[in-house]
């Protein structure tokens, strides 16, 4: 696909904090955590950016067969689209929480629906939006029928020592992924920093079509106060280097905002 030639590595790869290296995709974002154990994957984007995913590991200097694992925040479709690749190809571990693990399996469906989307589709950010995910392959997906719940001590010998942090609403099994040493949180989709349906570029929930529970998806990012991290890991939009306090403040400030093209 055309997205695949215009995507640089060298421009979508950094290091944000020691060992996290963080990956824009063209619509979702992945990130390579790395260690003197290896590295591990958290989330892989859409389905067409598979091609993107090998590049960002082989740009790092990296085997992507060599991956100890590949943790998904929650089963959408734009977070799990290399995940059944890595483990049929090269036996990737595929790892979520257990209350997300049908999901990811491809049992359960805690999707957007196309009700939902066609209702909206004459706004063009909606039917832009709608067209890429068509073309990034979402509708012919193969799930992670792989994939295994994750346990305390399995991630903790993983490197970086990721530590999940439930947050449901988005999905059931939605998950934040702390890496403590690097003061770093992956974030997925709890909130984001941008997305094709907003003009906003802060710290914003997605809009309340995306969330299986939207009322407890708003309540669960309470989840995050009190954890110590100053970079924010968002699944869509840029990194934020800010003190995830202040990030969780603006969050809030916005939250009569964040369903403007309801």
């Amino acid at each position: 696909m055309q997205q695949s030639t215009e995507w640089d590595p060298r421009s979508r790869v950094s290091e944000q904090a020691p060992g996290v290296h963080f990956v824009e995709g063209p619509a979702s974002n992945w990130i390579v955590v790395r260690d003197h154990a290896g590295f591990i994957l958290i989330d892989s984007g859409y389905p067409s950016d598979l091609p993107l995913v090998l590049a960002s590991v082989r740009h790092l200097g990296l085997d992507p067969a060599d991956a100890r694992a590949l943790l998904v925040t929650h089963g959408h479709v734009d977070h799990t689209g290399s995940a059944a690749h890595f483990s049929e190809a090269y036996g990737t571990p595929v790892l979520c929480a257990p209350e997300e693990l049908a999901h990811v399996q491809g049992k359960e469906k805690h999707q957007v629906t196309v009700g939902q989307v066609l209702r909206r589709a004459w706004r063009p950010r909606v039917f832009r939006w709608m067209v890429h995910v068509l073309q990034s392959g979402a509708l012919a997906a193969t799930p992670a029928a792989q994939a295994r719940a994750w346990d305390a001590a399995t991630l903790r010998a993983l490197p970086g020592s990721p530590e999940p942090v439930l947050l449901p609403g988005h999905t059931p099994g939605n998950t934040a992924i702390l890496l403590r040493s690097a003061g770093a949180v992956a974030v997925g989709d709890s909130f984001v920093r941008g997305h094709p349906l907003s003009t906003g570029t802060g710290p914003q929930m997605l809009h309340r079509m995306y969330h299986s529970d939207p009322v407890e998806a708003e309540a669960a990012v309470r989840g995050l106060d009190g954890i110590d991290a100053s970079v924010i890991l968002p699944g869509h939009g840029p990194a934020l280097r800010m003190p995830l306090a202040d990030a969780l403040a603006a969050l809030r400030s916005q939250a009569g905002c964040a369903g403007s093209t309801r």
